[in-house]
């Protein structure tokens, strides 16, 4: 049985700001200990359930954003994987992505078992996980809808809920009866004194064709046709596969939830019948500061730290640093999250406010809701170090064979002082070399590239100056990543 994993990979996660932001969400993070972001964990997950005979699991396929695409290829790139990249133009949702995945994964003629995972999830236990795989697997290739649920063991008001009926005599399969929005309080209470619910987790899996043919297609058959239209007008562009962008911003935005799995739970009888597995795998969506510190490990006195922390007298708090010391003295239940630009401090009962505080931002105009001071890019990255009303200061990083754009500026002219490494720079006509010591002067309205043709990063502080000094000043001649 071949299974196909599929990532989705299109939520900002701006509950966890400050870390995570909307052009770098928290699927792109390393949140839970060890060097792999949540995205990297979530692919690694699949490793050994071929382990089993009769099972042989595919290249994993990502479905994300086109502004992520970069790093995403990069995170793939680093863990010696080669799947391809399905590239949406504009986000629409759950349902169209699983859509032009089962498209993509039926290309060359198989019909896999999709194995849909959102990218931003915790598994402590990943034997269970793995078992729990392996038996929906062989109820999916039989043409059912199967779909995980998390024992509960909270009355949780932040989850969708799943009621499951009598078992199917088949391992720990269940009949899945119907899905329930985020209850309250009192109606989580009783969900879980039930006994017979289990929250949504988000995974499901199905045969690409009983998805196409049987479930979207007949639940959502202008989804389906909106897709196919996309679909047949992609292009191949390295590991990403292009949907035309016109034709996928007419798709109606809709969740797999409301598109399929509500009427698959209404018994419909033309639908796929609806199957539920039960997975106990320590379990967390990680969807606030809230749910990161029950997974991460904590000390005796119930705090859980990360970075340069520093902790006197203080109970079951959640302290992360990204570069400076954080102390905290005689604090209780507190989240404190600090970042180059942004420090959030918050009751830890209260940070899903967190939200609230994005989108105030977003109304202000401020940028610290969508980017961090540190921007990833194709090349590399940039740092900006310092500003003022006509400067901007910038710390450069470019990846060994990199190279950035061939371009102009308008508004601004560019001082570069190499500090390591070797830049092969473009200034006009010229083609040379700047070394480490040395500097180079771009006059305002010069064509010009700066790559790194060494073996080791490249970096370089870049002053600029002028009357504008915004990003979208940039006029693109030349770049190796179709922007």
């Amino acid at each position: 049985m071949l299974i196909q994993p599929v990532v989705l990979s299109g939520g900002s996660g701006t509950r966890l700001w400050p870390l995570s932001r909307e052009k770098h969400p928290k699927q792109l993070l390393s949140l839970v200990g060890g060097d792999d972001s949540l995205l990297q964990a979530t692919i690694r997950r699949v490793d050994g359930i071929d382990a089993v005979p009769g099972f042989t699991v595919a290249e994993p396929m990502v479905v994300c954003n086109e502004e992520y695409r970069f790093v995403i290829a990069e995170q793939l790139r680093l863990m010696g994987k080669s799947g391809p990249i399905v590239l949406e133009p504009c986000g629409r949702n759950t349902a169209p992505a699983l859509t032009l995945a089962a498209l993509a994964a039926i290309r060359d003629g198989d019909d896999p078992v999709l194995l849909v995972m959102p990218a931003d999830h915790v598994i402590a236990d990943m034997s269970a996980f793995r078992e729990a795989i392996r038996e929906g697997a062989l109820l999916a290739d039989t043409g059912a809808v199967v779909t995980l649920g998390i024992a509960p063991d909270c009355p949780e008001t932040g989850y969708g809920y799943i009621q499951t009926g009598p078992g199917l005599g088949v391992g720990s399969a269940r009949q899945l009866l119907r899905f329930v929005e985020k209850p309250n309080q009192e109606t989580a209470q009783s969900y879980v004194d039930a006994g017979n619910y289990l929250w949504n987790s988000g995974l499901f899996l199905m045969r690409a064709s009983v998805w196409l043919d049987k479930a979207i297609g007949v639940c959502r058959p202008d989804i389906l046709e909106a897709c196919l239209e996309s679909w047949r007008q992609r292009t191949v562009d390295g590991p990403f596969l292009r949907v035309d962008r016109e034709s996928f911003s007419r798709c109606p935005a809709d969740s797999i939830d409301y598109a399929v799995m509500e009427r698959i739970a209404d018994a419909q009888t033309s639908l796929p019948s609806g199957v539920v597995i039960p997975l106990s795998a320590g379990w967390s969506d990680v969807g606030a500061w809230d749910a990161l510190w029950k997974v991460l490990p904590k000390c005796g006195q119930g705090n859980a730290q990360q970075g340069d922390v520093l902790l006197e007298d203080c109970r079951n708090i959640l302290a992360v640093s990204s570069g400076r010391l954080v102390a905290c003295i005689g604090l209780d239940d507190i989240v404190v999250v600090e970042t180059p630009d942004a420090i959030l401090v918050s009751r830890r009962d209260r940070t899903q406010g967190v939200k609230q505080v994005v989108d105030e931002l977003r109304k202000r105009g401020r940028s610290e809701g969508q980017l961090h001071r540190k921007v990833s890019r194709p090349w590399g990255s940039y740092d900006g170090v310092d500003a003022g009303g006509r400067f901007l200061v910038k710390r450069i990083v470019v990846n060994p064979g990199a190279k950035l754009s061939l371009q102009m500026h308008h508004h601004r002219a560019e001082h570069w002082i190499v500090v390591r490494g070797t830049a092969r720079v473009t200034r006009g006509d010229a083609v040379f070399l700047v070394t480490e010591n040395e500097s180079t002067y771009i006059p305002l309205g010069t064509k010009h590239r700066l790559e790194n043709p060494g073996l080791v990063p490249l970096e370089m502080i870049e002053v600029q100056s002028g009357a504008y000094l915004g990003e979208d000043d940039i006029v693109r001649f030349e770049d190796s990543y179709g922007r």
